[in-house]
């Protein structure tokens, strides 16, 4: 079990970059670690990682072994949890990538987390394609069809992208009839900050698949600041028709062009190859069971009230 240990504080090391950070969560010591990293290096014969004073890389051969080392690790995991899911309710750390947008994701999140109090989440919100696998994440929630045969997915549901504006903004400006329309209206743009691009919205000019290149009123990267842009009148945005639910029930904002837009769909994905392990299982079930569950209304209040 030795070597199993050692395993671990290595791919600790490798995920956390620093000996410091890594003996902090296994509760050891960073000299410790040094130590561990140290006999590994020489019994394999090779470097794990370059180290200097500012930065901790792994070399060729450390990315090699840390492949090998996550799935041995992740084989005991889910050795273990088969052993003791009979009579232990799922629990452990689940690191989970979702996309930046809060609702309805944080409250069924929440709702998640109560109804298992022993799982922890250690959640990263961040529009990047995460490499799940070599960023040792346990799934992932993206939008749209990501082929990768590494990985297993589940549907979790379809939403659509819409274009929206507040009724104050087209009282005074008017409303886009056609795509090309939008060229003479304030956009409210997203930039993707690990690439720096803008959103794609799907217009084109006159029937051709050239998109038509749109004004930029206001260009951020956040999902609320689009929402709260939009239904000040400060313009159009393009946002997904889940998560701006009730402003268009209330009609604070309304759907323009919409023959033009398109459904997606989101995913839960998880490295291949495995058996999910409890706390991971109950996780895809919980999401996939009530991220796009439909509310229920509200009932009436049957109480008289006496005038």
């Amino acid at each position: 079990m030795d070597t199993i240990s050692s395993f671990n504080v290595f791919v600790q090391v490798a995920e956390t970059r620093s000996f410091v950070a890594a003996g902090r969560t296994l509760g050891v010591s960073a000299s410790a670690v040094g130590k561990t990293i140290a006999r590994l290096e020489e019994r394999f014969g090779v470097r794990l990682f370059n180290r200097n004073t500012r930065s901790i890389t792994l070399t060729a051969e450390g990315m090699q072994f840390l492949d090998r080392s996550r799935r041995i690790l992740a084989e005991l995991d889910a050795a273990e949890a088969e052993m003791s899911q009979s009579i232990a309710a799922p629990r452990g750390r689940l690191k989970i990538s979702l996309p930046m947008v809060g609702d309805p994701f944080l409250a069924v999140l929440a709702g998640f987390k109560k109804a298992y109090p022993d799982i922890e989440l250690d959640l990263h919100f961040d529009d990047r394609r995460v490499d799940v696998i070599d960023e040792g994440y346990d799934a992932v929630i993206r939008a749209g069809e990501v082929p990768d045969s590494r990985l297993t997915s589940r549907l979790v549901g379809e939403f659509q992208m819409v274009l929206v504006g507040s009724p104050d903004y087209f009282k005074a400006n008017g409303f886009p009839i056609k795509p090309e329309d939008l060229q003479e209206h304030a956009c409210i743009q997203f930039r993707f900050a690990n690439t720096g691009k803008l959103q794609r919205w799907p217009v084109h000019g006159h029937g051709t698949e050239d998109e038509l290149p749109l004004p930029a009123a206001i260009t951020c990267n956040s999902f609320e600041a689009r929402v709260s842009f939009a239904v000040e009148g400060v313009g159009i945005a393009y946002l997904p028709d889940f998560a701006i639910r009730p402003w268009l029930e209330s009609g604070k904002l309304v759907r323009i062009l919409e023959d033009h837009m398109q459904t997606d769909v989101y995913r839960i994905m998880w490295p291949s190859g495995r058996h999910p392990v409890p706390k991971l299982r109950v996780f895809i079930d919980y999401i996939v069971e009530n991220l796009f569950a439909p509310k229920p209304k509200p009932k009436r209040s049957s109480k008289i009230v006496e005038k």
